[in-house]
């Protein structure tokens, strides 16, 4: 007899985590987010919500939390008993609204709808699914996230759990299995409270990994679903994964002589535990670190001016911490899945070594151990999005001789792609990004170190093997990216940063926001950088670069709002702005809403 849903169970849970009745939730690239925004006062009927990857109160998660809980134990029958990941955070957006409005939202726990009351601003969260190989949630997935959240009712929300059930052919007798973890926002433990409730709901067996980072918890899930296999990658608790960085990292730095102290800014979040904690592994003579930002209890200080996204958006350093000239620093953001390097010369000028600068770092080295290591047929390729510079797509095609694919915006698109080189680096120029390796050149690595024939090719080959383990090959992670980026520059010598940013100059560049009636209008093609629709737009575009020697120029629609985002690049800070106003005119001119921007050409 086939084992049905747990109706009953189901339902007593849906009851206790009521969905808000006038909200809409979708789950995109980064899971469910909220973001804080102010309903009208009061007075006024507060209007239709739509809550997606940039959003409202972490209130207003914790159906959604419930309902995650039964997709994610549902996942894993699907997949034959696979353990599936589940976490907790917001990553790099801030704990709480930095100006908020007097009004905020409150859940009615009588109508499960959504009021404006006074009150200080609510706290941001979020929470996403991964897959048995550390990878992100399978976009056909998605979509049934995004229908478990929005059931409108008890009733409702289990059959759309039992249309899943037939539509995926799912056997509910298989044991589910899943890990989660939370980062350190307050609001997380009542979240995690409500995605417990859905587990137990599904009878799923229940892996806590506590606080951790985003990437330590992908590295968890892909631990648990090959342990006793020959793709087994390693053990499956924070410690294992400690101790694995730690061992290959030893393996890198032996010999070398130090470089001066790392300061890493930890964005007030969980790198800052983890990163205390990984030390204890390793040589303090080995890596000398200064953590900053690294303050995980006072409230609202997560990501509050600090952290990667703060540097990168803002071009400086973290407030209040001093950039001393020609020393190296680097900063995480809120779940450690993003890392970001920078410097100030002895003018006191501030340079951005970003995502794209550590791609080119790590492609040279790769290429050069692989050159050593006699592996001559192994391909190293770079990935990138419209967004990287193009200063550094010519570095790494004029002078590393490196093949570059340029994919759509979105980890899963880069992620993809490199899959298909050898060796696929990839970073997007936030700083989030990785490196992967191919089974079929893990397998060439092993088999040489057996039988190496010079010197110089053992230690290339050994030390390809310890980059392997260094690396986290799940998803983009700044303590091992730290850890990667560092060992380059042991192994180059590069005591200053300056040494690491001569390699290239970036182009002046300028991104532009322009509010739209329509985003769903505008589609693009060619990996995003050339417009589609709107007709006659991509000509006007086209027309505009041309009049800019060396510029570059494109145009793509937000995921999450009304507008589409205009990015522009040429030889100077005047053209490339310029060049971007002029677009940005073209854009609003054909389906801009509200006062036309007066700096718009």
């Amino acid at each position: 007899m086939p084992v049905l849903l747990n109706a009953t169970g189901i339902t007593a849970g849906s009851v206790a985590h009521p969905r808000p009745q006038n909200l809409h939730y979708s789950y995109g690239t980064a899971g469910f987010r909220t973001v804080y925004a102010a309903l009208d006062p009061p007075s006024h009927a507060p209007p239709p919500l739509t809550l997606g990857s940039a959003l409202y109160s972490a209130d207003v998660l914790d159906s959604v939390l419930y309902r995650v809980g039964l997709l994610a134990a549902l996942r894993s029958k699907n997949l034959g008993g696979k353990t599936i990941g589940v976490m907790v955070t917001a990553s790099h957006n801030p704990e709480r609204v930095r100006r908020p409005s007097p009004f905020s939202l409150s859940l009615s726990p009588r109508t499960s709808t959504l009021t404006s009351i006074a009150a200080t601003p609510p706290q941001d969260n979020g929470v996403k699914l991964v897959d048995p190989h550390g990878e992100m949630l399978t976009s056909s997935w998605e979509a049934y996230a995004t229908q478990l959240a929005n059931s409108p009712t008890d009733d409702a929300l289990v059959q759309t759990l039992a249309h899943i059930v037939q539509q995926t052919h799912t056997d509910l007798s298989i044991p589910a299995t899943v890990v989660y973890g939370h980062d350190t926002r307050p609001s997380c433990p009542t979240l995690v409270r409500a995605l417990e409730d859905g587990l137990t709901a599904m009878d799923a067996r229940k892996l806590p990994a506590g606080l951790c980072t985003t990437p330590q918890l992908h590295y968890l899930v892909r631990c648990y679903n090959t342990q006793g296999t020959d793709e087994a990658y390693g053990e499956p608790t924070l410690e294992g994964y400690y101790k694995k960085l730690a061992k290959a990292y030893t393996i890198l730095a032996k010999g070398r002589h130090l470089l001066p102290a790392l300061t890493v800014d930890c964005a007030n979040g969980v790198g800052s535990p983890s990163l205390k904690a990984f030390s204890t592994h390793l040589s303090p003579d080995l890596l000398p670190l200064i953590l900053t930002r690294d303050d995980t209890v006072t409230p609202g200080n997560l990501n509050l001016n600090c952290g990667a996204d703060y540097v990168k958006t803002q071009q400086r350093g973290p407030a209040n911490v001093p950039l001393v000239p020609n020393q190296r620093f680097a900063s995480f953001d809120g779940d450690a899945d993003r890392i970001v390097y920078y410097y100030a010369d002895e003018q006191g000028r501030f340079h951005l070594l970003d995502g794209d600068k550590i791609a080119g770092l790590a492609a040279g080295f790769i290429m050069d151990l692989v050159k050593d290591a006699g592996l001559l047929d192994v391909e190293v390729g770079v990935v990138q999005t419209a967004y990287a510079n193009g200063a550094s797509t010519k570095y790494l095609t004029d002078v590393l001789g490196v093949p570059v694919t340029c994919v759509s915006t979105g980890v899963k698109h880069l992620h993809h792609a490199a899959l298909a080189y050898d060796i696929g680096v990839y970073f997007e120029a936030n700083g989030h990004g990785t490196v992967l390796f191919s089974p079929a050149t893990l397998a060439r690595i092993a088999a040489h170190s057996h039988t190496p024939t010079t010197p110089s090719q053992r230690a290339a080959l050994t030390n390809l093997a310890a980059l392997v383990d260094v690396i986290n090959q799940t998803v983009g992670d700044a303590i091992s990216d730290l850890l990667l980026v560092e060992a380059v520059l042991l192994h180059r010598q590069w005591t200053s940063p300056a040494q690491w940013d001569a390699a290239y100059s970036d182009y002046p560049n300028r991104l532009v926001k322009v509010l739209v009636r329509d985003r769903h209008a505008f589609t693009t093609e060619d990996a995003e950088r050339r417009v589609v629709s709107p007709a006659g737009l991509q000509d006007q575009v086209d027309a505009a670069v041309r009049r800019v020697d060396g510029g570059r120029s494109f145009v793509r629609p937000s995921g999450t709002e009304d507008c589409v985002r205009v990015y522009a690049e040429a030889p100077t800070r005047e053209t490339a702005d310029q060049l971007a106003q002029t677009v940005a005119g073209i854009v609003f001119d054909l389906a801009g809403q509200g006062p036309r921007p007066a700096v718009f050409a």
